[in-house]
């Protein structure tokens, strides 16, 4: 058996000679590791916090009751909404044929969370015999599974076109401010027509449920923070508690009182 030492280092995790490596880090608030990609398929778990992660095609907010599936070689950043533990799977290609081929967000069930736990806590190079190896095979069994029941996954879909972006990006620096749709046809450098039409075809939504989009997932970040319902349901630009606690709970089947107790 090998002696790898445990790195915090994602590239040092690519070679291993097991089917699953798990890496364990700390990342501050508004921590980015910038766009690149791995050989391994890996799982982006925070096993405390909220982590967004982005892919040249969308933008994903998960909270420690969610994780990202991200394929080997899709490009992919996180960036980090307050401070992160971070728990994370390199699975090798082929280790379970169950596991897919796209990006996807999983539930985190009780029982995979503690395997992911313990999974980090094992040597690199596990016994491929035994207990450690009986633990890696359930928790596939485990994440294929969540592959099966995904959930209402906050996704919010990302343009190529760089005008489309830059009125993205504007929305997501301010989810609060209330940007007509006159207003950001003209950031976008366009005409209010093409501008709704050209969304719709990038991002699959309408702007105005982009926006929602992108304002629940702003919403998750700074719950995960504490702040108190109402700070949150102004801040991310809804006109009263009331309207942002039926929205959230549309969207996530439960209250945001509620989201961060489960």
């Amino acid at each position: 058996m090998g002696h790898m030492e445990r790195s915090t280092r994602g590239d040092d995790y690519q070679h291993v000679s097991r089917p699953v490596a798990a890496l364990l880090d700390e990342y501050p608030d508004h921590f980015l590791d910038p766009f690149h990609s791995h050989e391994r398929a890996q799982l982006i778990y925070a096993s405390a916090g909220v982590m967004s992660v982005m892919t040249d095609e969308a933008s994903f907010t998960i909270p420690p009751q969610r994780a990202v599936w991200m394929p080997a070689g899709v490009r992919h950043q996180a960036l980090c909404r307050g401070p992160v533990s971070l728990r994370t799977l390199y699975v090798e290609p082929g280790a379970d044929l169950r596991l897919p081929k796209r990006c996807m967000v999983l539930e985190i069930s009780p029982l995979l969370r503690a395997l992911i736990l313990e999974a980090c806590e094992l040597p690199v190079e596990y016994d491929l015999d035994g207990r450690d190896a009986r633990l890696i095979r359930l928790m596939l069994d485990e994440i294929a599974r969540a592959v099966e029941h995904p959930p209402g996954a906050l996704r919010v879909p990302m343009p190529t076109d760089k005008r489309l972006m830059r009125v993205c990006t504007a929305i997501m620096d301010d989810p609060s401010a209330d940007f007509d749709l006159d207003a950001l046809a003209r950031l976008a450098g366009m005409g209010r027509r093409t501008f709704t039409r050209a969304f719709r075809r990038e991002t699959g939504l309408s702007v105005a449920d982009w926006r929602q989009q992108a304002r629940l997932a702003a919403a998750l970040s700074l719950l995960s923070l504490g702040l108190p319902v109402t700070t949150v349901a102004f801040d991310v630009g809804y006109n009263s508690p009331s309207a942002f606690t039926a929205m959230f709970q549309k969207a996530f089947g439960m209250p945001p009182s509620q989201y961060f107790r489960t």
